[in-house]
C-alpha cells in the first residue's frame, strides 16, 4: 500500500470527489449534465459520453491535490484511460489525487427499514483488477430509512464483513451507510448506526484501517468519536441530496468532516458551457466544497 496515499488521506486538507455514478443513476448525471437520453442510443454510447463528462472535470486545472485528496471512480472509470493514462495513474501521478473505486452493485428492496447491498459477484477478482489498476481504496454504499436496530446491525455487519475482505486484499474500505436525510427519525437512526459502527470497529484486527462515509449528522461533532478511533483514517460526508450550498452549511459545522459531494460537485456543469464558464464553475464548487471541509 502507498504510504504517501496513506499520510495524505489521513492528514491532508481538502476532499473526496465523488464522480461514481454507476449504470442506475448515469442517465440522471448526465441529464444534470444536459444530455437527454436521445443523445444516446445505448450502455456504450450512454457511458462514452459520462467518460467525456469526467474527463473534462479530471482534466480541469482546478481538479487537483491542494483542494482535492481523492477521487471515487466508477468501474468503467478505472478501466477506461485519460491522457493516454488509465484513469487512477493519471489522477495521481499528474494531480496528486488518490483513487478510490465503487464497488457495490446497487441497492436490495427496503427490510426492516434498511437497504442492504446486493450481492457483488466476482468481488475477488475486481479487487485484484482494482490493486493491478493502482486504486487505493474502496467504496461500497447501502441506506438506512429507518431506525430500525434490526435492520442497521444487519446493514452494519454486511459492510464490515466485506470491509475485512477489501483490507485483506491490501485497499482501504470506504465504509459508507448513509442515513436518508428525509428519514422521519434521522437522528435516532444514526445514534443507532454509530453504536454498531463502534461495536465492528472494536473487533478489527489491529492493523485494519478503514474509511467512513456518512450523512453530514443531525447534531453537529456527532461522529467525532469516531474520528478518534485508531482504525479510522478519515470520516467523509455525503451530500445525500442536499443542495450545494446547503451541505456547505451542514459540513463546516463539524470540525474534522470533509466532504466526499458527488451532485453536489458537479452542480451546475453542463455540456454546452464553455470552456471558460465550465471552469468558473467548477473552480468556485471546488473552492467552497475545500472551505467547507477545512473547518
Amino acid at each position: 500500500m502507498n504510504q504517501e496515499q496513506i499520510s495524505r488521506i489521513y492528514s491532508g486538507k481538502g476532499f473526496i470527489a465523488a464522480l461514481d455514478q454507476s449504470g442506475g443513476s448515469t442517465p440522471t448525471a448526465l441529464l444534470q449534465y444536459g444530455i437527454t437520453k436521445d443523445c444516446y442510443s445505448n450502455d456504450q454510447e450512454m457511458f462514452n459520453l459520462v467518460h467525456e463528462m469526467r474527463t473534462r472535470i479530471i482534466t480541469n486545472p482546478s481538479f487537483n491535490s491542494e483542494h482535492i485528496l481523492g477521487a471515487i471512480l466508477f468501474e468503467n472509470t478505472m478501466d477506461r484511460k485519460v491522457c493516454d493514462q488509465f484513469t487512477a495513474d493519471f489522477l495521481w501521478e499528474n494531480k496528486g489525487v488518490v483513487p478510490f473505486l465503487k464497488i457495490d452493485k446497487g441497492l436490495a428492496e427496503v427490510e426492516n427499514g434498511v437497504q442492504l447491498m446486493k450481492p457483488i459477484p466476482n468481488l475477488k477478482e475486481l479487487l485484484k483488477r482494482a490493486v493491478d489498476k493502482n486504486i487505493f481504496g474502496t467504496k461500497m454504499r447501502s441506506v438506512i430509512k429507518e431506525a430500525n436496530p434490526e435492520g442497521i446491525r444487519k446493514l452494519v455487519e454486511q459492510q464490515f464483513e466485506i470491509g475485512k475482505e477489501i483490507a485483506a486484499a491490501g485497499l482501504v474500505p470506504i465504509i459508507e451507510p448513509e442515513v436518508d436525510i428525509h428519514s422521519k427519525d434521522k437522528e435516532k437512526s444514526e445514534e443507532l448506526l454509530k453504536y454498531e459502527i463502534l461495536n465492528q470497529l472494536s473487533a478489527l484486527e489491529k492493523d485494519v484501517k478503514i474509511m467512513l462515509k456518512l450523512s453530514i449528522p443531525t447534531q453537529d461533532n456527532f461522529y467525532a468519536d469516531l474520528m478518534d478511533n485508531p482504525h479510522v483514517l478519515r470520516v467523509v460526508a455525503l451530500s445525500g441530496g442536499y443542495s450545494q450550498s446547503e451541505a456547505n452549511e451542514k459540513l463546516a459545522r463539524n470540525h474534522g468532516l470533509i466532504a466526499s459531494f458527488s451532485r453536489a460537485l458537479s452542480q451546475g456543469l453542463t455540456s454546452n458551457q464553455t470552456d471558460k464558464e465550465f471552469d468558473l464553475m467548477l473552480s468556485n464548487s471546488i473552492l467552497t466544497i475545500y472551505e467547507a471541509s477545512i473547518k
